[in-house]
């Protein structure tokens, strides 16, 4: 028998097969359905159209109304009615209205609904965030949302592997958002097209869970059909905090499972890095980047809206102030964050510089609301996606980074890292 990658492991134990093999179809059982204001309706309409008596578990349904939040129009809001209605009339118990809700892929780990082990999907493409706890998550359309809501199953195709070693301790001011652009950068953003991305090595200790939340969120950024960690220390004492006696499986890869490729990456050897327009994967280093003048910073999203990410951008913001005619806006990604930033004394460094903080939304990131760019207008923003058009008109353009290359540019005016500052 062939050895088998964690996510095939995971995979398997879900149909209840011994063993799976890369282009195998299957059908497995679900531990979390998950949806948002945007898609959930699609798949509640579709749920009625089979004539579904309703949900298979209403525990194992997370609902989490957080792209147009609190309401941006009349659409918004009649979108986020249709959820409300249908966790009422289900008895849904993890349904998150506004105050206790945040951007889903940061709030569901924090709640300690994902856990080691779990087949989770998603009608959300960055559903594969929840890999950092050794989950096997994936983003799927919102029709398969509908049959996951009705039977708790899916069809999956066994995804084959790319093993990333990691190696050596990032630098001060380098995160894991800096980490996965220079593997998108490095592979392409069809690179891992519905491969499982499989982290491992000395290095994965070194890495916070926040930079491992950021670096699973943006497998999907190359193709990938889920990124996946394996749960060491630092993972079992974040479930001690958010999933205190949840149980949970932890699943391993056998040291003989079979990889597409294998890279492997010396974090001590990373810098800040850059995504360019128009594409994630068009990557560059502070090396080769001259002046480039900004409009606004975003900091926030389900890639870069947590605790760490918003410590990292007052840090760099602490005693300085946004640049003339810049405008910065920072949105914590739960209730949860915003409340310890508020503790920590963080968000009063953000307004002193004159940053403005938003309630937890996904807002700018897809052209929503709460920051959209005019025509012919930059930004520097923390979130996935900078494709053409993303965050407003057609003609602007998104330049993806960390928070602190994002704060430092905010402070700049331009481009630029905390080393410029």
């Amino acid at each position: 028998m062939a050895g088998m990658t964690m996510s095939q492991k995971i995979l398997a134990a879900h149909a209840g097969l011994s063993e799976v093999k890369a282009g195998q179809l299957i059908e497995a059982d679900l531990d979390l359905v998950l949806g948002n204001d945007i898609t959930s309706p699609v798949a509640i309409k579709e749920m009625e159209k089979f004539n579904s008596k309703g949900v298979f578990n209403k525990d194992k349904i997370a609902l989490v109304p957080d792209h147009f939040v609190p309401n941006k129009d009349i659409k918004s809001a009649e979108n986020c009615k249709c959820v409300r209605e249908f966790a009422k009339r289900n008895s849904i118990t993890n349904y998150f209205e506004v105050g206790q809700m945040g951007i889903e892929h940061a709030l569901l780990p924090e709640k300690g609904l994902t856990v080691p082990g779990d087949l989770i999907i998603g009608a959300d493409s960055h559903t594969c965030t929840y890999g950092a706890l050794g989950a096997f998550s994936t983003g799927v359309g919102s029709t398969d949302m509908a049959a996951g809501m009705a039977t708790g199953k899916a069809w999956f195709k066994v995804p084959s592997a790319i093993k990333f070693n990691l190696t050596g301790k990032l630098n001060e001011y380098v995160s894991g958002k800096d980490v996965i652009l220079h593997i998108i950068g490095m592979i392409g953003v069809d690179g891992a097209l519905y491969k499982s991305m499989e982290f491992t090595g000395e290095g994965v200790k070194e890495l916070s869970m926040d930079d491992r939340f950021t670096i699973a969120n943006m497998a999907i950024e190359a193709g990938g059909k889920n990124g996946i960690f394996p749960v060491d220390e630092k993972a079992i004492e974040y479930l001690k905090e958010h999933a205190p006696g949840k149980e949970y499986k932890i699943f391993e890869a056998d040291p003989d499972a079979e990889y597409d490729e294998e890279y492997t990456i010396d974090l001590s050897a990373l810098k800040s890095t850059v995504a360019f327009p128009h594409l994630p994967e068009n990557t560059h280093t502070f090396d080769d980047i001259d002046d480039i003048k900004i409009d606004q910073v975003v900091i926030g999203s389900c890639t870069n809206g947590r605790i760490d990410d918003i410590r990292m951008a007052a840090k760099v913001l602490k005693g300085r102030k946004v640049a003339e005619g810049i405008r910065c806006i920072i949105i914590p990604a739960t209730q949860a964050i915003y409340m310890q930033a508020m503790d920590e004394g963080l968000l009063k460094i953000f307004i002193e510089a004159g940053a403005v903080v938003s309630t937890p939304t996904c807002g700018p990131c897809l052209g929503g609301y709460m920051g959209i760019l005019a025509s012919g207008e930059r930004c520097v923003s923390t979130t996935n996606r900078n494709f053409v058009g993303r965050m407003g008109a057609t003609d602007s353009e998104i330049y993806l980074a960390s928070p602190a290359v994002a704060a430092a540019s905010a402070v700049t005016g331009k481009l630029s890292q905390p080393s410029d500052l």
